[in-house]
Parts: C-alpha cells; sequence; structure tokens
C-alpha cells in the first residue's frame, strides 16, 4: 500500500484524484492534503480520509482557524509549509497537483527525499528540468507524468524501439478561442476564454490552452521527461482531444492513444506507476482515425514560439517565461489588460529581462520574483 501526499487536493486534477483514492483504499492511503486558499474543502476531505494527518493552506489565519478546529492533525502554510509537510512525512508518494511556479520546490523536495513523484505542475519541468533531471540521474526518488498527453507518449514509447520513431505529435485542441481569428480576439472577455471545448479544468490552464502556451510548455515537459530530439517533436491540432499524442514511425504508419477527455486514466497510470493494462490504436494514415486533425499555424499561435525560444536560450529564460505568463494570465481574469496582451507581455519580458545561465534553484527563485515585478508594473503603469 502506497501512503501519498496529494498537493492541491482542491484543484481539478486534485479532486479526480481523491475519487481514486476513494475508489481504491486498499492500494493507497491518503495521508496528507494542501488546498490553497480553497479551505472549504477541507472538512469534507478531513471527513471521507480520516486517515490525513497533515494538512497545508495557504494563509496563516487560515491555519490557526482551522488548528483550532483540528487540533489532531499537523498544520502548515504558504510556500514554506508546501516544503516542510514533505520533508515531515513519511509517505511513498507525493503527487504534485499544484498549478504554478509554486510546484517548483515541493517536486524538487519530494525527489530529494527520495519519494515518487506523480506530476501534474508542468512548471516544474518547464522552469526547473535541468534540476530535476540531475536529482534523478544522482538517483534521487522517481518521476511519472500526470499530464495527459506525457501519459500518452510514455505509453507509445513503451511499444516501440526509439530507432523507429520519427516524430512525437503532440495535440492541442486549440482552447476556446480556436474558430477566431487573430483580429477577433481583440475584445474577447475572460468569461469567454474560460469556456473549453472539450475539458473541463482549472482557469489558468484554461486560459493557457487558449493562447495554447500550454503547448509550448508541454513540448519543454516532453524534451526533459523524454529526450527527444525537440525538433522532431510537434503539435498537431486535434479538434475532439480523444487523441491525446500520437508517433510518427519511420515506416510511414502512426500509433496513437485514444481515449475520451476524462483525467482520471493519466492519474492512475501515474498512481499505480505504469502499471496499467491499456491498447494502442495503430493506423496508416491520419484519414483511418475518426476524428479531426489540422497543421498547427504559428501565426495563429505565437506562444508555443515564445516557449522554445525561451527553452533553447536555456538558463533562467524558462523561468522568465513561465513568471511573465502567469501575471499576464491573472491580470487579463482580472480585466486588467485585453487577450492578446498576454502575449505581449511574455514577449516584452523575455527581450528587456537578462537570463543568468546554469542557474540554481535560488536563481530560479530570484528570476521568477524579478519577472514577476516586472511585469506587474508593466501593467500597472498602462492601466493608471
Amino acid at each position: 500500500m502506497r501512503k501519498v501526499l496529494l498537493l492541491g487536493a482542491s484543484g481539478s486534477i486534485g479532486t479526480q484524484s481523491l475519487d481514486i483514492f476513494r475508489q481504491d483504499r486498499k492500494s493507497f492511503t491518503l495521508v496528507g492534503i494542501s488546498v490553497g486558499h480553497k479551505v472549504e474543502k477541507v472538512p469534507g476531505i478531513l471527513q471521507d480520509f480520516p486517515s490525513i494527518t497533515r494538512v497545508c493552506v495557504q494563509e496563516r489565519t487560515d491555519m490557526e482557524r482551522l488548528a483550532a478546529e483540528y487540533p489532531s492533525i499537523t498544520w502548515y502554510y504558504g510556500d514554506q509549509g508546501l516544503k516542510d509537510i514533505i520533508l515531515d512525512g513519511d509517505e511513498d508518494m507525493v503527487e504534485n497537483a499544484l498549478v504554478g511556479f509554486a510546484g517548483l520546490v515541493p517536486s524538487i523536495t519530494s525527489l530529494y527525499a527520495d519519494k515518487i513523484l506523480c506530476l501534474a505542475n508542468k512548471e516544474s519541468l518547464v522552469v526547473g528540468g535541468a534540476l530535476i533531471r540531475k536529482a534523478l540521474e544522482q538517483g534521487h526518488g522517481k518521476l511519472y507524468p500526470i499530464d495527459s498527453e506525457h501519459v500518452a507518449i510514455a505509453k507509445l514509447l513503451s511499444r516501440v524501439k526509439r530507432e523507429d520513431v520519427e516524430k512525437i505529435l503532440i495535440t492541442a485542441s486549440g482552447g476556446s478561442f480556436r474558430k477566431l481569428s487573430r483580429a477577433e480576439l481583440s475584445n474577447v472577455t475572460p468569461e469567454m476564454a474560460l469556456n473549453h471545448p472539450t475539458w473541463s479544468m482549472g482557469a489558468k490552464i484554461t486560459i493557457d490552452s487558449a493562447t495554447m502556451m500550454n503547448k509550448g510548455f508541454e513540448v519543454i515537459e516532453a524534451k526533459w521527461l523524454f529526450d527527444f530530439p525537440l525538433e522532431r517533436t510537434e503539435i498537431l491540432m486535434h479538434d475532439e482531444s480523444h487523441v491525446h499524442s500520437l508517433l510518427l514511425l519511420k515506416d510511414g504508419s502512426y500509433l496513437a492513444d485514444v481515449s475520451a477527455p476524462d483525467m482520471h486514466g493519466p492519474i492512475e497510470y501515474a498512481l499505480y506507476e505504469a502499471k496499467v493494462d491499456f491498447e494502442l490504436t495503430r493506423v496508416q494514415a491520419l484519414k483511418e482515425l475518426p476524428y479531426t486533425f489540422h497543421k498547427f499555424d504559428p501565426a495563429r499561435y505565437p506562444a508555443p514560439g515564445l516557449a522554445m525560444a525561451a527553452y533553447r536560450r536555456g538558463g533562467t529564460a524558462t523561468a522568465i517565461l513561465n513568471a511573465a505568463n502567469e501575471e499576464a494570465v491573472y491580470a487579463f481574469l482580472a480585466g486588467k489588460i485585453p487577450f492578446l496582451s498576454i502575449e505581449k507581455e511574455v514577449t516584452r519580458a523575455l527581450e528587456k529581462l537578462s537570463v543568468k545561465d546554469n542557474p540554481s534553484l535560488k536563481d530560479l527563485l530570484a528570476a521568477d520574483k524579478e519577472t514577476r515585478l516586472f511585469v506587474d508594473r508593466h501593467i500597472e503603469r498602462k492601466t493608471k
């Protein structure tokens, strides 16, 4: 039986993970959670999982109030709390379903504590891929991805020889505005952006899907996870979100992972440490699949190109990329900037801020902080 610490229990991935833990109490014991600001979720989760002994929230005031109500629980708060809740526990597995840069330190902490890391936090690899790879190469912990695209790639690569693979194709729905031209994006609202055509996700990732920054992130993640040549990893537009990724083989055929757009399967793949049964689909041409595919248009979706350029630059460039994107996305959601300004803020930060090569974790934290201040000040000046 695996003891599990679930970080981000109140989000979309966390909520679906709780479903799995409820269904299989013989394989998993949930011993700790974090919920960020969503403290209203705590009573219900504690009632469902009396095995929980440690909880992290975002604010100290919430921690103090809940500690008085639940004195048998050990409580933590803030970013330091996310680190301490990992170091204090004896769990075998940490599932990191946190959103944003806040997930980086918990990922690195989990690996150096020699825990199994089930990773849904994109930013951990986008910003800190080199540090995570170093920890793994030194023999610390294990990592299993949760993103449906990377679970699909892991499945696909397990069934072929690397030398037989021509390309990895990461599919993309195109998000809420996939039927709109660039010109038509000028006046779109956050409410419109949050109406994703095929997936039900949190606000941040839904906006990233609309800009397709998430696909740039996923290509970077795939590079760190599978070490496949970046120039042979491509984005393929796919309306229905049933094909999660494909391999184009050197014989011209395709191998695909096909399932409904639901995250329970990818989460299970990680939690059960890839020991699950699955079937893949092989076709001679994409038209044999009963779905709609389109070529990716980098002019329509420039965000993945920004991500690729930051990855190729290296150093703290991806930390700048991510921090600028996070701040711009939240500014858009708050009604402070228009949708197209998300890409503009990211571009400006990458052009104006200096990049440090071979960064330590301290360097990445500093770059993140500097970038957020830079973007926030620029947005403030524009909105005055």
